[in-house]
């Protein structure tokens, strides 16, 4: 945490307390009906909140036993420090907490406890109309009370607990009660008065240096008329218990030079210093002085010091609002014989160097209460608390010999923070666009306006301007850098100047609108616009809006305020305007400004900035943009995206200006993430029922990569977004942070907010903690990311997120095998060699080249490539490699590649990620031995499928089978034979059932005979898989196989078999006959109900019911390719039931969920090669005769892999009936598909594959528009821009005449500039 800012404290005069316990500071003031703990500046090691809704009054700290005491009407609560050790606070007090030990109550129910002071063996004083002592050890009655004359202002223990001062308001008599008795039931006070000429406003008892040391007790009183006295027992015989000492003038302690400028003024503030802090802090700047070296000015500071320390005086400051200061000693006070010297100044500065209340405005603020201690180890010398009673308090720290130094100086006193904040729970908190301002607001509509600013020690921020308005506040809207603030009312706005701690309202205006306004948006202003013009428009729940311009000056204040002039600033009403669309509204509300600019190009299209967004109850999201039209005097709206989500009344949403929206379903359980300009679900999670999502935050890197605070009750999640992963199916955001604030504060949070750069402000309860961006790579949400291990440091937030989804090297894994999707196996080549050749004299600490020292251009100009239309068939996209030095990539190289990786670590590259390298280089190895044997699909089965079970073997995956896009590949491969020897080879030739879903082999090979053949081989592995060789395991795959006589066979050798008999009775059977027919199906009924589900479906095919064996592998045993493969074996390709499959079973469970590779399979197996090509682009639920609704699964980004492009380009030129089917699609939606396919590249980390596609791509060649009507066939080999003469003619010969179809629209292909800029390059 980089700062806090605790609450607002009360405006008492025991608001604060401080005290030492067992080695450690602890700091303690009270806000509202808080009680805040801390131990530093922005640490903060509690908060308790009482249930009573009455404010507390006081505060304070027993340093003997480390409990604390508050007070709010006849109550005085007291808690008491609980851990491991009772007496120990060393370690513990990272998590070191305070619990309400006792409740006392005073005996008068309608008297108000307002001062507290804590005695010795813990006993309480409180002062209120009486002064009461209760004994804390054990709840019994006062152990003494005593009715006062007027209520207690002060009430106050000495630190032997011997005397008591207490004064009432505005009394100026002191009265002192000593003690007369300790330890005894009968406690006895008598009194004795203090005269004082005005009303006594501090009172101090000085402070012994060690707890167990006795002293002469001091009391030190400050008075209306600005003077301090020092009151002593100098007459053990004296009437009074103590006498005045001396006392000093504190308005003549500060008189400026003739040469300043008249500043004079009345008003002194003034602490005093106890001399064990003295002599601390003393010890502390000797001790750095003598590790520093030192210039002649804080030598003689120095000098100054110890000739001051040597007198062991108590120290008297004072100050007034100008910064001059006066410092007075007191040595030997209450000594038998007084000297004139006793008294001694110090330092006296006029310089104007540390102004003290640069912000008091009124006279609220001009009353001040100082706390002063010494620093911990290794901090300041000397720590000064001021609560300043308009509602901060002020961290400063100082060296006294800096302090004390008689020449000028500027380091004087330093302010390292300023504690405030409300005084109530927070419940809304707005920022600026620019996110170096926030607004805070609260139930009872008190707003605070904050500044962020960065500097050389962090965060800060300060508080700069309140609105306390009785008006409820409706909507906020910060503009600009905080300098206003517009405020939307039931039935008007308002506009307010924020530049002064109490802001002023300087424009008003009325308006009706129909419906409830939902929001306030800042519209952005088009580059260009006047300057100090800005716009704000509301939005109703009819869709209907207001916009408002303003018109700002900087030549507002107060002064001119109250003198009437309001023509500075006006705020009219400027338009209204309907957006329609009010079907099912559910909310509107304003995108996050992550990272935008205020002022946009001005240019109205799907590419400009989103400003709204606007959600349903039925889950439908729409984002929406604007310009100001101010010639017109109007406001265009556009209608920018519109997102089917399916969930019905979410309960919160929040977009981003960069095309990212969160929705959370209507349980707050379930967090969604879309893409709003692809319509992609790129996160779903349900989180635990009682993580109830309550708040989402947006924010942006510089380089527009996105990052989303979730809210919880009493934790922030925040998620980063992830390159996405096709290959190894990977999500597409993680957790990077977690922040916990349960062990700070009991509230929960109320609302969060990024500032800029990175910093999240969180509100819980009347607090704001202020969260920076560095983060623990160790941490266990982000150790399994793809971060480097290398070195476990600190890191900055956005470095992560970027490093998470910048660019990838060229040797990055995933870059690699889109390279080898995309047919690019000669450049992979080059940069694996190039990668080697470096790695052989590559040390730590050298820089690696992201591009391997390869020229740019080689990754998106095309290669030309001889045509050779006799190596048509066994052409691999490896065999055309050659390098410069004649070198290739053979096995010994990716060897020697290899032993390299696992003694260095890339710098660019995780551990995992370089694991996943050695992995493509030995699988690029293993298909270069068989390059000249098999094409480019077989190739890319083969790389993937090698690396599946590499990992595998390493349990690096948790995917039990090779995906449907493997498959795909191997499908359309017409180097089969080999890639079945090769599948064979990696289970040694013992393929199971188990091996062939997992390889998919029986998806993909099309040869009926091989297919029967290699299903036969798995039979009879099935049935040696066990020493017993069991029958049972391979029945079905026999009869499947029609092969009847060959089980009863096995079965004979069966004898150990209790269902030997019985099985071959049955089996040696006709079972074309029905009665045996129907025997068969009571069998496979029957091992239904016994739950053998296999064995159920071979008794279906022994019954010659395919379908019904085919039903049970579906719905029983979830699997889908022993389904297909029993149809296929049994009854062949043209099988009916496999048609059925097909149709009613896969397909529907493709549109489902979006499975564009399944789909494209499954036409092609259909003989709709024409529908197999548009599944890949269109959408699959369009292209069903009977579809249920999209699920949410079919939205994911995973449906969208952009290796799809590759299989489409390749497709759509196979044959007639292919590119008959791609002349079906839109060029529009082509042009989408390819925009589509380069932002997935792009947000993938291969930004020059991006630029290869939308540089390379060839659209078809649409027919030109006849005038005269034909019934002519177009042939489809003319939309082909090369040669056609490998196109296979598979279109069936028309029998009827030819349907009059829509053409589509006609499309020119646009030229690569128009391309690369619609992309952003």
């Amino acid at each position: 945490m980089r700062a806090v800012l605790p609450g607002k404290p009360q405006a008492k005069l025991q608001a604060v307390c401080a005290g030492q316990w067992d080695g450690r500071r602890v700091i303690a003031y009270i806000s509202g009906v808080a009680l805040v703990i801390l131990g530093g500046v922005d640490q903060i090691l509690q908060t308790i909140y009482h249930d009573e809704g009455t404010a507390l009054e006081a505060v304070a700290f027993d340093e003997d036993s480390g409990k604390i005491a508050v007070c709010h009407d006849s109550t005085v609560l007291v808690y008491a420090p609980y851990g491991k050790e009772e007496g120990a606070l060393k370690e513990l007090m990272s998590w070191r907490k305070w619990s309400l030990q006792w409740s006392l109550s005073l005996e008068d129910t309608t008297d108000t406890a307002t001062a507290l002071s804590w005695g010795t063996s813990q006993e309480l004083l409180v002062g209120s109309s009486s002064l009461t002592l209760f004994s804390t050890v054990e709840p019994s009655d006062p152990l003494w009370s005593r009715k006062l004359a007027n209520p207690a202002k002060f009430a106050i223990f000495s630190y032997d607990a011997a005397l008591i001062a207490s004064t009432g308001s505005y009394d100026r008599l002191l009265k002192v009660w000593r003690r007369l008795s300790f330890g005894s039931e009968d406690e006895r006070f008598d009194v004795s008065y203090l005269p004082h000429p005005a009303s006594v406003t501090t009172v101090h008892w000085k402070r012994p240096y060690h707890p167990e040391q006795t002293i002469d007790n001091v009391l030190y009183t400050l008075c209306v008329d600005n003077r301090l006295r020092i009151w002593a027992a100098t007459d053990p015989h004296g009437l009074q218990v103590l006498q005045l000492w001396a006392e000093v003038d504190l308005q003549e302690s500060i008189k400026p030079r003739l040469s300043d400028p008249p500043t004079d003024s009345t008003r002194r503030f003034a602490f005093i210093i106890d001399s064990r802090d003295f002599a601390k802090a003393t010890e502390r700047a000797i001790e750095k002085a003598g590790n520093a070296a030192q210039d002649v000015q804080e030598h003689n500071a120095l000098d100054h010091l110890i000739e001051v320390a040597q007198r062991a005086p108590e120290v008297c400051v004072v100050m007034d609002e100008h910064g001059r200061m006066s410092a007075w000693g007191f040595e030997n006070v209450g000594g038998r014989v007084k000297k004139i010297s006793n008294v001694f100044n110090i330092v006296h500065v006029d310089g104007p160097e540390t102004p003290l209340l640069p912000q008091i405005q009124d006279s609220e603020g001009d009353y001040i209460r100082f706390v002063n201690f010494c620093g911990t180890q290794g901090g300041s010398d000397l720590v000064l608390l001021a609560h300043h009673f308009d509602g901060r308090i002020q961290w400063m720290e100082s060296s006294v010999d800096h302090l004390f130094d008689p020449s000028r100086r500027q380091d004087r006193l330093r302010t390292r923070a300023s504690w405030t904040g409300h005084s109530e729970p927070v419940m809304k908190i707005v920022r600026s666009v620019s996110g170096n301002a926030l607004m805070s607001r609260t139930h009872s509509n008190e707003c605070l306006l904050w500044k962020h600013r960065i500097t050389r020690s962090g965060t800060e921020m300060t508080r700069r301007s309140m609105i306390d308005h009785p008006e409820h506040v409706h909507r906020v809207c910060v503009i600009g850098e905080g300098d206003f603030v517009a405020l939307l009312h039931h039935g008007s706005i308002s506009l307010w100047d924020t530049r002064f701690p109490k802001a002023q309202e300087v424009a008003r205006c009325a308006f009706e609108l129909q419906g409830k306004p939902l929001c306030m948006i800042l519209l952005p202003e088009i580059t260009g616009s006047p300057a100090r013009v800005v716009h704000v428009a509301t939005i109703g729940s009819e869709m209907k809006g207001i916009a408002w311009q303003i018109r700002l000056s900087p030549e507002v204040s107060p002064s001119t305020l109250e003198n009437g002039d309001s023509d500075l600033v006006a705020l009219e009403e400027f338009c209204r305007f309907d957006l329609g669309m009010t079907d099912d509204l559910d909310f509107v509300l304003p995108v996050d400004p992550a990272g935008s600019a205020t002022e946009v190009s001005g240019l109205m299209d799907v590419f400009a900035r989103d400003v709204a967004l606007s959600y349903t109850k039925t889950g439908v999201l729409r984002s929406w943009t604007a310009r100001v039209d101010s010639n017109a005097g109007k406001v265009d709206w556009l209608l920018t995206s519109t997102v089917e989500t399916g969930i019905d009344k979410p309960s919160l949403a929040s977009g981003s200006s960069i095309r990212k929206t969160a929705m959370v379903d209507s349980s707050k359980t379930r967090l969604t993430i879309w893409d709003t300009r692809g319509s992609q679900l790129e996160y779903d999670q349900r989180f635990e029922a009682q993580d109830v999502v309550q708040d989402l935050d947006w924010t942006a890197t510089p380089d527009q990569q996105s990052v989303l605070a979730v809210g919880f009750p009493h934790r922030v999640l925040l998620l980063s977004q992830l390159r996405f992963d096709y290959v190894d199916g990977g999500p597409a955001w993680a957790s990077v942070r977690e922040i916990r604030i349960r062990e700070l504060t009991p509230y929960p949070i109320g609302d969060s907010v990024w500032l800029g750069g990175g910093n999240l402000v969180i509100g819980a309860g009347n607090q704001l903690f202020v969260h920076d961006k560095t983060t623990q790579i160790g941490d266990s949400l982000v150790s399994d990311l793809r971060l480097t291990s290398h070195q476990k440091v600190n890191q900055d937030l956005f470095n992560i997120v970027s490093r998470l989804n910048g660019p990838l090297p060229v040797f990055h894994p995933q870059f690699l095998a889109q390279c080898i999707l995309s047919g690019k196996g000669p450049l992979v080549q080059r940069i694996l060699l190039s990668l080697h050749k470096i790695l052989k004299f590559y040390v730590d600490g050298d820089e690696l080249d992201d591009y391997v020292g390869l020229p740019v251009e080689e990754f998106y100009v095309e290669q030309k490539q001889s045509y050779n239309p006799a190596r048509k068939e066994i052409h691999s996209s490896y065999a055309d490699f050659a390098d410069d030095d004649a070198e290739e990539f053979t096995e010994a190289v990716a060897a020697a590649l290899n032993e390299i990786l696992t003694k260095i670590a890339l710098p660019q590259l995780s551990s995992q990620e370089q694991l996943h390298l050695a992995d493509i280089v030995e699988c690029i190895s293993t298909v270069e031995k068989h390059r000249r044997s098999m094409d480019d699909n077989a190739s890319r089965f083969l790389l993937f499928f090698r690396q599946h079970m590499l990992r595998k073997d390493r349990r690096a995956t948790n995917m039990v089978n090779i995906s449907w896009r493997e498959i795909v590949w191997a499908f359309h491969s017409n180097s089969q034979d080999i890639l079945v020897d090769m599948v064979s080879r990696q289970f040694q030739g013992k393929m199971l059932w188990r091996h062939a879903r997992e390889s998919g082999i029986f998806m993909w090979i099309k040869d009926s005979s091989a297919l029967r053949a290699q299903f036969e081989t798995v039979a009879r592995n099935q049935y040696t898989m066990t020493d017993e060789k069991n029958p049972v395991d391979c029945t079905l795959y026999y009869l499947a196989l029609k092969k009847k006589k060959v089980l009863l066979n096995l079965w004979r050798m069966a004898g150990w078999n209790r269902e030997q008999r019985a099985t071959q009775r049955i089996l040696s059977n006709d079972f074309s006959e029905p009665r045996w027919q129907t025997a068969a199906l009571k069998n496979a009924y029957t091992l239904l109900g016994r739950h053998r589900f296999e064995y159920a479906a071979a008794f279906f095919l022994l019954a010659d019911r395919l379908k019904d064996a085919v039903n049970v592998c579906v719905n029983q045993l979830q699997d889908i390719q022993l389904a297909v493969t029993i149809a296929r074996v049994y009854e062949g390709d043209d099988s009916p039931v496999l048609r059925n499959l097909l149709e009613e079973i896969i397909l529907p469970q493709a549109a489902e969920h979006g499975d564009r590779w399944l789909a494209s399979w499954a036409f092609w197996m259909l003989n709709r090669r024409d529908m197999a090509v548009r599944a890949l682009i269109s959408p699959i639920h369009t292209l069903l005769e009977r579809s249920k609704s999209p699920a949410t699964k079919s939205r994911s980004y995973l449906t969208d892999d952009p290796a799809l492009v590759v299989l489409y380009k390749q497709l759509r030129e196979k044959t007639l009936q292919t590119l008959h089917g791609a002349s079906k699609i839109l060029p529009e939606e082509e042009w989408k598909f390819i925009m589509q396919n380069a932002r997935l590249y792009d947000r993938m980390g291969c930004d020059l594959l991006a630029l290869d596609l939308v540089r390379n791509w060839e659209f078809l060649r649409q027919p030109q528009k006849s005038s005269e009507p034909t019934e002519e066939e177009v042939d489809p080999r003319k939309m082909l821009r090369r040669r056609s003469s490998l196109v296979v003619a598979d279109l069936p010969h028309p029998t009827s005449p030819k349907e009059t179809k829509r053409q589509p629209s006609v499309f020119e292909e646009p030229n690569s500039n128009s391309l690369l800029d619609s992309f952003g390059y």
